[in-house]
C-alpha cells in the first residue's frame, strides 16, 4: 500500500516521548525535550528491565514509537514492550558466510520506521521491510550492483518522506561506495549517489591511479535531514587503500566528505571534504548535527561535527562554508589548522612509510561514530574525545599490487581489515603502548563540553579504564547529560558543569549510545551494553 504523509509526520514531528529515528530526531542532535529526570532526582534512577539480544557487543540505538521498542543485533530485529522489555516479536536470519570487516562481525546500529513498516539492513547489504505488527518480511532488495566487491551492511537506515535511505560498509576492504534511496512501499530504487565517481563524472579528476573502481567511500552512519530546505546531509568514509595513495593520487572525492543532497533526486548540492587525500583512515562518518541558532552575531543554519581527524567544525549548512574549525584534542600533529579555503594546513612528517610514521590522532581517531549532542540552553557541544597517537605504515594492497602479485604467482596481498577502531588493521600499529582502547599507556579519553563559538573546552571528565569506548552522549531539556564511561559505568552528569550525579556499573565495553523515551507518563533512559538492552527510570 502507499504510505501517507501523516505517517512521516510521526517521524518529522515526533511526540515528546517517542524516539523514532537513530539519532532521535532528523537533525541528528541527541538532545531530548523530556525533563522528568532532572539533576535533582537523577541519583534515584534504577534499572527497570533487561533484554538479551542473543549477541555480544551490540551497537544498536533502539527506537521507540507508541510504547514499542525496536532493537537490533546481527541479522535480527526485536520488538519489545518499552515498559517491561517483554518480547513482542523477533525477526532473524542466518549470518552470511564469507563477509569481511565490520559486516563479518555482525555489527548493526538499528532500524528505521515508517507507518506499519520497519526497515533494516542485513550484514550482506540487503534492505528489508518488515511488518511492525508481527515482523513478517514484506520486501527485500540487494543494494550493491557489483556482487564481486566486498560490500557489507551495518547501518541504521533513515526515512524521509516516502523514501528509505541506506548506505553500505566496506571501504576498508575495497568497494565503490554509494548511498541509495528506495520507495518505502515497494523497495523500488528512487536514486543512487556514488561516493566514488565513474571516469568522466564530476569529481573523477581527483583520482589518479588504478584504485578508483574500488576506492572506498562507505556510507554506514545515518545522515541527517533539514525538512525546511529538503536537503539530506550524509557523511562518507575513507578512501582505499587506507594508508597508501600510490594508486589513488589526488583528493579522492567524495570520500571523507559531508555531502548535501537533494533528498528527492539525490543530486549533489555541495560537499565539504574534511581530510582530502586521506592516508590515516580518518573517515568523516561522525554525526552531522543540524542546529539553528544565533552564531557569530547572526541567526544561522549550522552543521556541527567533531571529526575523526581531530577538528571540530561549524559549517553554514546552506552552502558548506566553514565558519569555524579548531582542534578539540591536544594530540594533533598532522595539520596546523584549517585554512580560509577550508583545507587543512598540512604539517610535514606525517606520510606513512614502510618503516612507520607516528601521527596523532591514531587510526581510531580523535573521536568516532559515537553520538554527540548540542544543548541550546548551555550552548555546548558534547563529544567523547580521544587523545591518542599511532604508527602508520604504508602498505601496497590495491588493485595494481594484487595484479602484480598474481602475475608473480605470489597470491594477492592482504586487504585492510579489522574493526572500526583500527586494531589489527593493515598499515597501522598502535603507538606508545596504545592498546586499541580509550585509555591506558598510549592514550586517554575525555568527555568534553565545547563552546561552539570559540571551541574552548568548558569542562571535561577524564576517563579511566581500558575499555574500547564507543558510547556517545545524550542531553535532555532538564540539564542532564548521559554517557557511557570508559570504566564501564553508565553515567549521568550535570550538562552545565560536568558534576557527577549517578552511575550504574555494567562492566561492559561500550559499543552503543544512549537514548530516552516516555511511556504512560514515565521517562526511561536506555542503552545497549554487551549483549543486552538496559532500561532505567525513576522509582514509581
Amino acid at each position: 500500500r502507499l504510505l501517507s504523509a501523516n505517517e512521516f509526520d510521526q517521524i518529522l514531528r515526533p511526540k515528546p516521548g517517542d524516539w523514532p529515528t537513530y539519532h532521535g530526531r532528523l537533525d541528528g542532535n541527541r538532545h531530548s525535550t523530556l525533563a522528568q529526570i532532572t539533576p535533582a532526582n537523577a541519583g534515584r534512577l534504577s534499572l527497570q528491565w533487561v533484554y538479551s539480544m542473543r549477541a555480544f557487543n551490540i551497537e544498536t540505538t533502539p527506537l521507540v514509537v507508541d510504547g514499542v521498542m525496536y532493537a537490533t543485533g546481527p541479522n535480527q530485529v526485536s520488538a519489545l514492550d518499552a515498559r517491561s522489555g517483554r518480547e513482542i516479536w523477533r525477526y532473524s536470519r542466518p549470518r552470511t558466510p564469507g563477509l569481511r570487516g565490520d559486516a563479518a562481525s555482525g555489527l548493526n546500529r538499528g532500524v528505521a520506521l515508517l507507518g506499519d513498516r520497519v526497515f533494516f539492513v542485513t550484514d550482506d547489504a540487503r534492505l528489508l521491510a518488515l511488518s511492525r505488527l508481527n515482523g513478517a518480511l514484506l520486501w527485500e532488495v540487494l543494494m550493491p550492483e557489483n556482487r564481486q566487491q566486498p560490500y557489507g551492511g551495518t547501518m541504521a537506515p533513515l526515512v524521509v518522506g516516502d523514501l528509505v535511505i541506506a548506505g553500505v560498509s566496506g571501504a576498508d576492504e575495497g568497494i565503490r561506495g554509494f548511498l541509495a534511496a528506495y520507495k518505502a512501499a515497494t523497495g523500488e530504487q528512487a536514486w543512487r549517489f556514488w561516493t566514488v565517481p565513474a571516469p568522466g563524472e564530476p569529481g573523477s579528476e581527483t583520482w589518479r591511479g588504478s584504485a578508483m573502481g574500488e576506492g572506498g567511500g562507505s556510507t554506514w552512519l545515518a545522515g541527517t535531514y533539514d525538512p525546511e530546505s529538503g536537503v539530506l546531509y550524509w557523511p562518507t568514509g575513507n578512501p582505499w587503500p587506507d594508508t597508501d595513495a600510490s594508486e589513488r593520487e589526488g583528493d579522492n572525492l567524495y570520500t571523507n566528505c559531508i555531502l548535501a543532497l537533494d533528498v528527492k533526486t539525490g543530486k549533489l548540492l555541495w560537499h565539504y571534504q574534511t581530510t582530502p587525500a586521506d592516508l590515516h583512515d580518518w573517515d568523516a562518518q561522525e554525526p552531522p548535527v543540524l542546529v539553528d541558532t544565533r552564531y557569530q552575531g547572526q541567526n544561522r543554519k549550522l552543521l556541527l561535527q567533531a571529526n575523526r581527524n581531530g577538528f571540530f567544525y561549524v559549517l553554514d549548512r546552506t552552502n558548506g562554508k566553514v565558519l569555524f574549525a579548531k582542534p578539540f584534542v591536544n594530540k594533533l600533529t598532522w595539520a596546523s589548522g584549517i585554512g580560509p579555503d577550508g583545507r587543512p594546513q598540512l604539517l610535514p612528517g606525517n606520510t606513512p612509510t614502510p618503516q612507520g610514521t607516528v601521527t596523532c590522532p591514531a587510526i581510531r581517531g580523535a573521536t568516532n561514530w559515537m553520538s554527540t549532542s548540542f544543548n541550546p540552553a548551555t550552548r555546548m557541544f558534547y563529544v567523547m574525545a580521544s587523545e591518542i597517537c599511532g604508527t602508520y605504515r604504508s602498505t601496497s594492497f590495491g588493485p595494481a599490487a594484487r595484479a602484480a602479485a598474481a602475475a608473480r604467482g605470489a597470491g594477492a596481498p592482504a586487504r585492510g581489515a579489522g574493526p572500526a577502531d583500527g586494531a589489527g588493521r593493515a598499515g597501522f600499529t598502535p603507538a606508545n603502548g596504545f592498546n586499541g582502547g580509550g585509555a591506558g599507556a598510549g592514550g586517554q579519553q575525555f568527555l568534553r563540553a565545547l563552546d561552539i563559538e570559540t571551541g574552548k573546552v568548558m569542562w571535561e571528565i577524564p576517563q579511566t579504564g581500558t575499555s574500547n569506548n564507543y558510547a556517545g552522549t545524550l542531553t535532555t531539556e532538564s540539564g542532564l547529560l548521559f554517557y557511557g564511561a570508559s570504566s564501564g559505568e553508565f553515567s549521568a552528569v550535570d550538562a552545565k558543569t560536568g558534576r557527577h550525579l549517578w552511575a550504574f556499573e555494567t562492566q561492559e565495553p561500550w559499543k552503543a549510545s544512549p537514548m530516552t523515551y516516555m511511556v504512560d507518563g514515565r521517562q526511561y533512559v536506555a542503552i545497549a551494553a554487551g549483549a543486552n538492552i538496559l532500561s532505567f527510570a525513576l522509582p514509581k
